[in-house]
């Protein structure tokens, strides 16, 4: 008798471990996000405070835009973190997202080298300069990778009403081999040099070639005053309208995939446009400059 009661305790305290575990995953959001959001430190100050708040905590996936907005599209995460507006209210209308909740923005800046061989230092019009880039023959280094950024440039490219070529290349991402189609202007010709790699590597390519790039400005802080030596080039363009970053958070639907943790989901994307969220992510700095202002609450402080 005794032994059967030791038994039935051994299983009792078996059963509340696996439901503690159970319990344990079931507040574990999985989100996939850009590298920007990762690389800038952002994620490590907003996630333990968004576990402290709630319970939930946080697996990120960090890789470019469109490779983030994909897992979204395939029902493999609970929460998309991206940077391309476009693509992410085309993902809400075709029923992968439930709603694009506006989280904060930044900007994307032109770098080049000092000597500035294009003669684009100081001009506003970030179409003109891409112009004067491509009618100077100058290097061009782009991510080529399919991420907000590359996407963003993509767009621009567009608007300059240069003669584009298209493009189609195998860049292989994480293992993984994926096709990317892209366009660039004819007359770049070699000089437009599409490397398929995260923004880290094409600035330290641009940096090695001498060349202009499109940047979003958190990496470059990062890359121009968080390191030793700092990033050889020079911000030769900002300020233009065209040139705004705007993220976005979207829960997945779970209408189109059950499995999802949809009320987790979007538990984030409250707290996230929440005063207690918009005034983390106002008051976060690196080397003393602020990334990232905040859009569901710009005067939150």
């Amino acid at each position: 008798m005794r032994g059967i009661v030791s038994l039935m305790v051994g299983l009792s305290l078996v059963c509340s471990v696996m439901i503690g575990f159970a319990g344990a995953d079931d507040q574990v959001l999985t989100m996939s996000t850009t590298t920007s959001t990762q690389a800038s430190g952002l994620l490590d100050v907003l996630l333990p405070e968004f576990k402290a708040d709630t319970g939930i905590s946080v697996k990120v996936i960090a890789k470019g835009t469109g490779a983030a907005i994909r897992d979204g599209m395939d029902g493999n995460v609970d929460l998309i973190f991206v940077h391309a507006r476009a693509r992410e209210e085309q993902f809400v209308q075709e029923g992968y997202g439930t709603r694009r909740y506006p989280i904060m923005h930044n900007d994307f800046v032109i770098l080049g080298p000092a000597s500035d061989p294009a003669g684009v230092r100081g001009n506003g019009d970030v179409v003109d300069v891409l112009k004067r880039i491509a009618a100077k023959g100058q290097a061009f280094v782009s991510r080529g990778d399919d991420s907000g950024t590359h996407t963003k440039e993509q767009a621009l490219w567009k608007a300059s009403g240069l003669s584009l070529a298209s493009e189609t290349r195998t860049i292989v991402k994480k293992g993984q081999n994926r096709d990317i189609t892209f366009v660039h202007p004819r007359d770049l010709g070699s000089s437009y040099l599409s490397i398929g790699q995260g923004m880290g590597k094409t600035l330290t390519f641009a940096e090695e070639k001498q060349a202009y790039t499109l940047c979003d400005r958190g990496t470059f802080i990062k890359y121009k005053f968080g390191r030793q030596p700092a990033l050889d080039l020079d911000v030769l363009c900002e300020g233009d309208p065209r040139l705004a970053n705007p993220y976005g958070v979207i829960p997945v639907n779970p209408v189109k995939f059950p499995h999802v943790k949809h009320d987790l989901a979007d538990r984030m994307a409250q707290w996230l446009t929440s005063s207690r969220g918009q005034s983390l992510i106002a008051r976060y700095r690196l080397e003393g400059q602020q990334l990232f202002y905040p859009d569901a609450l710009p005067d939150a402080k």
